[in-house]
């Protein structure tokens, strides 16, 4: 299996896809203006503790005011509090807390009001970024990711991903940690650290701890609410969440970024730093590699498969909803029943691609086609559980419904990538259309469906705006020529001045439309 990552820079921002064979998986976008980055740490202001939500409103610096739940507290709140005053007032100088003297851990059940009080200052990291009319949500628990490790202060627990199966390799790990870790540090022994050595794991923790200095060192001089602490930019956060040794290509169009994305690689992992390459060509890179055709035709309340079936994606303010329907999908299945098993765990594919790709998050309810066989259902749910492992987000999903619904829950800590895919009609004001590139997909679909019917005998003359009629023809292979190479059949196009720019019809050499 081919990875590839293709990073694309432009003045404000820069877009990251992730490529899984040369298919889109995940899209991310990283804005220069975005202060509010899920990993950052602020030195903030209790606004307004409110006990009948057990929360606290908190002052971090945006429009509105972060959430701050009883939970999201920390069981060392006192400890880290106790801490901030000290350095904030010079009396510790010493951000190792090995001889900190602990304070005793905070009730788990216990009230907000007892603990935090109005306009105390205090250290908080963003866990959820701001989505619609919400303001961020915080925790001060705080936790520093490495590429293997992630360190959490004022603990002293170690403890080890649970996709790590091997209970040899867990008590291993653990091992090695304990034996490097420092006094009242705990710490998370990520999925990526299986099979590594001690002194990777060691060197992941030095620069964890420096990140953890270079914080405290900024608590003397920092006004509330300031940021303290800034998580590593997207492409090094991607990197460090993703990258493996499946990767094969890492293309960047900037040539300051594609310096800071190979000096990273060749700090994780110094055998690949090969692969990240510059791209200079003049074509621009999402089309080079198919990534802007791929955006059109995957965003958009439709969101076509093969042979005819799609989804068709809703939002709510609650919830999301997807429909999966077959369409005109012709196959070779028996009976009702095994189209219907077919197109499911299709779209059980394409629905796991689809919530990373648009990063959907909060409760998903899938309606699925009626099957009647309990085998089946079963199958669908294992298939659909497969097709998510891959999914960084935490989520959780319920068994098939008596309905044939699927009901997941997936965490969402930043807002929904929303993508327009829709255009400006070129001949009614105010009207859109879908865009032109999905035509050819349209096309492409309805023509297959053809070759495989009836009309696989006859001749098909496709009728079409003349605009996208010269764009099927033209150039060498046109797409035309791939029609033929692929379908063994000569498709006639015939330009007609009449028809709407997306209009097309296919007819036999009679004059009928045959679709």
């Amino acid at each position: 299996m081919n990875r590839e990552l293709i990073v694309r820079s432009n003045s404000d921002a820069v877009d990251f896809a992730l490529l899984k064979d040369g298919k889109l998986t995940e899209l991310h976008k990283e804005e220069e203006n975005n202060n509010f980055s899920v990993g950052d740490i602020f030195l903030a202001k209790i606004r307004k503790p409110v006990t009948g939500l057990n929360a606290a409103f908190v002052n971090v610096g945006y429009e509105k005011d972060a959430f701050l739940h009883y939970h999201d507290l920390g069981p060392q709140l006192s400890s880290m509090l106790k801490f901030i005053k000290q350095v904030s007032t010079g009396k510790l100088k010493d951000y190792a807390l090995k001889n900190f003297p602990f304070e005793k851990d905070i009730d788990k059940h216990g009230v907000i009001t007892d603990v935090i009080k109005a306009n105390q200052s205090l250290l908080v990291q963003i866990v959820k970024e701001p989505i619609s009319t919400k303001g961020p949500r915080i925790s001060s628990e705080l936790s520093f990711a490495g590429r293997y490790l992630v360190m959490v202060p004022f603990s002293d627990r170690v403890s080890v991903s649970q996709k790590i199966g091997s209970n040899k390799e867990k008590d291993r790990l653990k091992r090695l940690v304990k034996s490097i870790k420092p006094k009242g540090f705990g710490v998370i022994i990520r999925t990526v650290a299986e099979g590594k050595k001690v002194a990777e794991l060691d060197k992941d923790l030095e620069n964890l701890l420096d990140k953890w200095t270079a914080m405290c060192g900024q608590l003397q001089r920092a006004k509330t609410p300031s940021k303290v602490l800034v998580e590593v930019n997207r492409a090094s956060s991607i990197l460090r969440d993703v990258f493996n040794d499946s990767f094969t290509g890492i293309f960047v169009d900037d040539t300051t970024l594609h310096q800071e994305i190979k000096d990273y690689v060749a700090e994780i992992a110094p055998e690949k730093a090969s692969i990240v390459k510059l791209y200079t060509s003049r074509v621009p890179i999402f089309e080079k590699f198919g990534i802007e055709r791929q955006i059109k035709t995957s965003f958009g309340r439709t969101a076509t498969m093969s042979r005819g079936a799609y989804l068709i994606i809703e939002h709510t303010e609650a919830l999301h909803v997807i429909d999966v329907n077959s369409g005109n999908r012709s196959n070779k299945a028996k009976n009702q029943e095994d189209t219907a098993l077919e197109v499911n765990l299709l779209a059980a594919t394409e629905i796991a691609r689809q919530l990373r790709l648009r990063d959907m998050g909060g409760i998903i309810v899938v309606d699925f086609i009626d099957m009647g066989k309990p085998q089946h259902r079963k199958k669908l749910f294992e298939h659909l559980r497969d097709e998510m492992k891959d999914d960084r987000a935490k989520h959780k999903i319920l068994p098939p419904s008596k309905f044939g619904l699927i009901q997941i829950t997936r965490q969402r800590v930043r807002p929904e990538m929303n993508i327009k895919t829709t255009e400006e009609h070129p001949n009614q004001k105010g009207a859109e259309v879908e865009a032109p590139i999905v035509l050819i997909d349209k096309i492409n679909v309805d023509l297959e469906r053809l070759l495989k019917g009836p009309a696989r005998d006859n001749t098909i003359i496709l009728n079409i705006h003349p605009f996208i009629a010269a764009y099927i023809t033209r150039g060498f292979p046109s797409i035309r020529t791939k029609w033929f190479l692929e379908h063994k059949r000569w498709i006639k196009i015939q330009p007609r001045d009449a028809y709407t720019y997306l209009e097309y019809r296919f007819k036999n050499k009679d004059g009928k439309t045959i679709y």
